[in-house]
């Protein structure tokens, strides 16, 4: 797949598809629909444009493209807010060249005082920072016993997504690995809108998708989530199962990087467990 404005085409073509006619009050006749979802006239229609001119739009044909119409063919698609802003960001002709093989690819530099932050939690909460493309650009003590070794593992392999589809103990760690799979690759799509000027989600994709054909099935079906708070299940080879609650924060000033914590309910036994984790560190420390 090339450049970002090479998602156009799929994206709406399956957020067409995705659609049933019948609850948005279209007509169902007998002779009519060939192929699932709405036809190309009808979402023009929703949207109030002509269909010439949604068809060059499908076709990233259509170059500058107002607020208003995106605005309005969200609408008729029934976008969700993330889908709405991915949408956005691979139709504006400044943004599309950042998905291009020459753009910046370079793994961001974390800052000193996140980095003592970090350090910080080391022995009582898990934290993690991601960079575009959902590099693993640092973590502290405990994350680095919580499921994989940061440590021993190459800056090549520091990447959420390539870890959960070619480690080869991602499905021991992870009992609920499909969710999460793909969880992350609709992550990753969402990041080509939200990280528009770094080429590193991009890169990420082409890469995955030329060596796990699991990814490219999830990628291929379009599907646009940020989840950025959720609850995680993780098999820990020194504890047992962990139960953990996860956040993620944009880091001040910094918008192409993320902070990630993990945390258990007080009382439960997952709090537990991290805190023989946490001694644990103390121990390798």
């Amino acid at each position: 797949m090339g450049q970002v404005e090479d998602q156009i085409t799929p994206f709406l073509k399956a957020r067409r598809a995705a659609l049933d006619p019948a609850t948005l009050g279209l007509p169902n006749g007998v002779a009519r629909r060939r192929v699932r979802g709405l036809r190309r006239e009808e979402v023009a229609q929703l949207a109030g444009i002509s269909v010439d001119y949604y068809t060059r739009i499908e076709q990233g044909r259509a170059p500058a493209i107002s607020d208003a119409v995106l605005d309005a063919i969200a609408r008729a698609l029934r976008l969700t807010p993330a889908e709405h802003t991915y949408l956005r960001n691979i139709t504006l002709p400044s943004r599309r060249n950042a998905g291009g093989a020459c753009a910046n690819t370079d793994r961001p530099v974390v800052r000193p005082q996140i980095l003592e932050l970090l350090e910080a939690m080391g022995d009582t909460v898990p934290a993690v920072v991601y960079g575009p493309g959902m590099d693993i650009l640092a973590w502290n003590r405990l994350a680095n016993l919580v499921s994989y070794d940061y440590d021993a593992l190459t800056v090549a392999e520091l990447n959420a997504v390539r870890l959960t589809f070619t480690h080869p103990d991602a499905r021991t760690f992870l009992p609920d690995w499909d969710d999460v799979a793909a969880g992350l690759v609709s992550g990753l799509r969402a990041e080509v809108g939200q990280f528009p000027d770094h080429g590193r989600p991009h890169q990420v994709m082409c890469e995955l998708r030329d060596i796990s054909a699991e990814f490219r099935r999830l990628w291929d079906a379009q599907d646009v989530v940020d989840r950025d708070h959720g609850v995680k299940r993780i098999v820990n080879p020194l504890v047992g199962e962990l139960v953990v609650t996860f956040e993620t924060f944009a880091v001040p000033n910094t918008p192409d990087q993320r902070l990630c914590t993990y945390t258990a309910s007080k009382g439960s036994e997952t709090e537990r467990k991290l805190r023989e984790l946490a001694r644990n560190v103390a121990v390798l420390t």
